[in-house]
Parts: structure tokens; C-alpha cells; sequence
């Protein structure tokens, strides 16, 4: 399970005694703007984009968040929403700058370190990642997602025990936090330890179905250990219900992006060409190709 995205979470911070946005404010329209009090404009402003960023309005939330920082350039809170839309859009350096300036004008904010140590880590710069989830995690020491992170930056730093202790920690905060445990298991399949992973994914999709989610990732995590293991018949029957729930796992680039490691990618290459996953693969492409073919204009 590839990192989460803390994102918005500095809208808690934007605080300007505004009522939540009524349904109007989430339509388009021409922003006016009063001279009178510019600071509290943009931050109004910034809450608005952050509200449509939750929505995925982006062309709507980005106009809004760039004037917010335009209006108030001093004002850490726009600054961060502003870094924070950027970096849901995979724009990371512009993200780490808009964050930078966000953490230089409010050293103490945690929100601001997470979102900072998130972009870092979705621009593979491991070590800012990991040094800005420290500094906010001492800030706010149970912030799961955060730590979570932190996880993923040991991990693909291939500091392997730091990894495991981290996300056993999370485990700690929030023992529904199944994507740790799927973590764990990725950890667990490169040092080599097999059944330690079976394990893991095995307890991972018992604390999905607690919160009533299908787990294609740990589903077919399963079965890459179980055909390893000469268990065939188990390993298709567990692909198959794995590229069901969600035949993106069937795709490298995607499972690379998730996380997994070089041992596990080449392992599970063999599954994906069975010609029973591979039909439910060409079928969901072909209606992928359909549904794009056939979509207005």
C-alpha cells in the first residue's frame, strides 16, 4: 500500500470564525474581491479551495488557493492549502515550495511537516521525508497516516526494522489500520521470511473485512506467497478474486507504485500471465477501452 496523502488537513488551522461553505460556494463564479481585509479574504478563499480540493474540483480549487497565497503571502494557512492541492495533483516541487514557505512562517504546525514529508516522499526524496515526519510526529506523536509514512520511507530506504517498528506502531494508534499490517507483509517477502508475509496479509484482509472493505492488494499479495510455496490451485483462486476486486493490481507500474518490492513483483509476474487472471485482465481493459470510447465530448 503506497503512502497516504495528508492533505487539507491544515483547513482545521484556516480559522476565521466563517460558517462551512453553503452548497453556492462550491459552484463556479468570479471571486470579488474587497480591499478592506485582504488576510481574511484569502483565508476564507483558501477554505473554499480546500473544500472543492476534497471534491476533486481542482481547476476550481487551484484559481482559489493561488489567489489566497497571493492576498496573504504571510499567512501559513494558505500557503499549505495551497502546497497541499498542488501535491494532489502530483505537482511535488511546486508543492514543496508552497509548503516550504508555509513551514517557514509556522515552524510548530504538524499538518504543515506531514504534508511537507509527503511531497518528499512522492518525489523520492527519502531523507527530507523522513526528517519532516520526525519533526511533525514529536509535534503530534499520534498521527497514524503520518506515521504511517514514515513507514513507507523506511522501507524504501530499505531500513527494514525501523519499517516493521514504525508500522507496529501505527498498529498501536489504530488496530484497524489494515494497510500497516499489508505493509508489514511487503517488508516481510523481501527479507526473505515467507510465511511471516502470508501472515501478515492474511491478518491484513481480516481487518479490512472490519471495516468492510474488499483488500485486492493483500488478496493478491496471498497469492504470489502461496504459489511460491507450490500451493497453485490456492495462489489462481486468490488472484483471480484479487484482479476482481480491482484488476489495477494486475498492472507492474501500479503494483511498483504500491509499494512492492523487487522480490515480490517478479514473483507475482507468473500469476498475472495465467490465462484465468489473464482473461479477467483483457476484459477489464477492453471495457476500459469502451467506456473511453464511447464517453461524450
Amino acid at each position: 500500500m503506497r503512502y497516504r496523502i495528508w492533505l487539507l488537513s491544515v483547513l482545521a488551522s484556516v480559522s476565521v470564525g466563517a460558517s462551512p461553505l453553503p452548497a453556492q460556494a462550491l459552484l463556479p463564479h468570479t471571486t470579488r474581491i474587497n480591499f478592506g481585509n485582504l488576510e481574511e479574504q484569502a483565508l476564507n478563499l483558501a477554505r473554499e479551495a480546500a473544500q472543492l480540493a476534497q471534491f476533486e474540483q481542482y481547476d476550481l480549487a487551484l484559481p482559489r488557493a493561488r489567489l489566497a497565497a497571493q492576498l496573504a503571502p504571510k499567512a501559513y494557512q494558505t500557503q499549505g492549502i495551497l502546497g497541499s492541492i498542488y501535491l494532489r495533483q502530483e505537482k511535488y516541487a511546486e508543492a514543496i515550495a508552497a509548503l516550504n514557505t508555509a513551514n517557514t512562517l509556522k515552524k510548530d504546525e504538524p499538518t504543515i511537516l506531514f504534508s511537507l514529508g509527503a511531497a518528499y516522499l512522492r518525489n523520492k526524496n527519502y531523507p527530507e521525508a523522513i526528517s519532516n515526519l520526525k519533526k511533525g510526529l514529536t509535534l503530534e506523536p499520534k498521527a497514524a497516516s503520518a506515521m504511517f509514512d514514515l513507514g513507507n520511507a523506511y522501507f524504501l530506504t530499505k531500513r527494514y526494522d525501523d519499517a516493521v517498528t514504525t508500522f507496529n506502531d501505527v498498529l498501536n494508534l489504530d488496530n484497524k489500520f489494515w494497510a500497516a499490517t499489508n505493509n508489514i507483509g511487503l517488508v516481510e517477502y523481501e527479507r526473505g521470511n515467507i510465511d511471516q508475509a502470508i501472515t501478515k496479509w492474511q491478518n491484513s484482509l481480516k481487518q479490512a473485512e472490519k471495516v468492510e472493505f474488499l483488500a485486492a492488494e493483500p488478496t493478491l499479495a496471498l497469492a504470489t506467497a502461496f504459489y511460491r510455496k507450490g500451493d497453485r490451485d490456492k495462489a489462481i483462486q486468490l488472484a483471480v478474486q484479487a484482479m476482481k476486486i480491482d484488476p489495477r493490481y494486475g498492472k507492474i507500474p501500479y503494483l511498483v507504485e504500491n509499494l512492492w518490492g523487487d522480490r515480490l513483483v517478479a514473483d507475482v509476474q507468473v500469476i498475472l500471465s495465467h490465462p484465468q487472471v489473464k482473461q479477467i485482465l483483457d476484459e477489464s481493459d477492453l471495457s476500459t477501452r469502451q467506456v473511453t470510447k464511447v464517453r461524450p465530448r
